[in-house]
């Protein structure tokens, strides 16, 4: 696929059209340094504005800080925005009462897309998949998804419930997803939801040194951020930047131009914690990329050419359960 993308994605196979690139409101909470509440209202409001319609959040952000600033951005626009929040254990208890948690926190009657923010391993995926499925014909939740889910794992709770949506991290610096799961999700009529398209700011530009990164800033402990690995993934980028630079674009444009190029159920989630944000990202949906420029940038960055892991030892053993 080439060319520009379509401008929306639709939510499953039979949910709700959502813009094709979604906002997310993790950073709001804190994670990458600092935090202006503020700015993230108004980041929310501008991405409403240009059709940015998804607004992703968790009840974890923050315990709960990122969801109140959803549900402040939102009011009087609910209409507008698709909400998409996530619980982070899969217990039939844990998920009815997250839920009326996180309706509480964000001001709504109802969640339009409720995730399991991980697979839990104390619960068989039934379990949570059938106490979502309670909870949408309570009305509480219009759909649910998974995050970080294996392929097995997704097929089998959507033989419970169809599963709406599959949140995992993909960028060019992480394509695991190409081998099985993109597949899966088209198969069986999933919106994938990519978080970390632009892998965590690397794809921005910004970023070239750990002294790039604030103190207190999360990536510090990641080990695709730090020494050796990281000027491997920095040089990768090199042809890239070169694209960039012909169409005259900031490589986070590019870079998901290409995703939105490549696949028409993807929507790669951003955390976008500032308007001037919301506008630079928001360049990708008018971005055309023919083919050849698709392949290049394919070839710059093999699947497995980054160095290093996406998290911290002591996070991976939850992924991909």
């Amino acid at each position: 696929m080439s060319g520009r993308a379509a401008a929306t994605r639709r939510l499953g196979s039979d949910g709700p059209q959502v813009g094709a690139i979604a906002l997310g409101a993790m950073g709001f909470a804190g994670y990458y340094g600092g935090a202006d509440a503020g700015a993230g209202v108004r980041a929310i409001q501008r991405a409403l504005d240009l059709g940015i319609t998804m607004i992703d959040t968790a009840e974890s952000y923050g315990d709960g800080r990122s969801e109140r600033q959803v549900g402040r951005a939102v009011a009087g626009r609910r209409d507008e925005a698709v909400i998409s929040t996530k619980s982070s254990r899969g217990s039939p208890e844990h998920l009815r009462r997250a839920c009326e948690a996180s309706l509480g926190r964000l001001g709504v009657e109802r969640i339009d897309l409720l995730s399991l923010h991980r697979v839990d391993a104390g619960v068989p995926i039934e379990e949570s998949a059938g106490a979502m499925a309670d909870l949408i014909a309570a009305g509480k939740i219009a759909s649910y998804g998974l995050s970080e889910a294996a392929p097995e794992t997704i097929r089998r709770a959507h033989a419970v419930h169809p599963v709406a949506a599959l949140q995992t991290e993909y960028s060019l610096l992480q394509r695991e997803p190409e081998r099985e799961l993109l597949p899966v999700t088209r198969e069986l009529g999933i919106a994938f939801v990519a978080y970390s398209p632009l892998a965590r700011g690397l794809l921005t530009g910004r970023i070239r040194s750990e002294e790039d990164l604030a103190a207190d800033d999360w990536r510090r402990q990641v080990p695709r951020f730090q020494g050796a690995n990281l000027r491997h993934n920095v040089a990768l980028l090199a042809p890239v930047e070169e694209v960039a630079r012909r169409r005259g674009v900031g490589l986070g444009t590019l870079a998901l131009a290409w995703m939105l190029a490549r696949h028409d159920h993807v929507i790669p989630l951003v955390g976008m914690s500032r308007p001037e944000n919301v506008d630079r990202n928001a360049e990708a949906l008018s971005l055309d990329l023919s083919e050849d420029e698709v392949a290049a940038i394919d070839a710059a960055v093999p699947a497995d050419a980054p160095a290093g892991e996406r998290y911290p030892p002591a996070y991976m053993g939850s992924l991909d359960r």
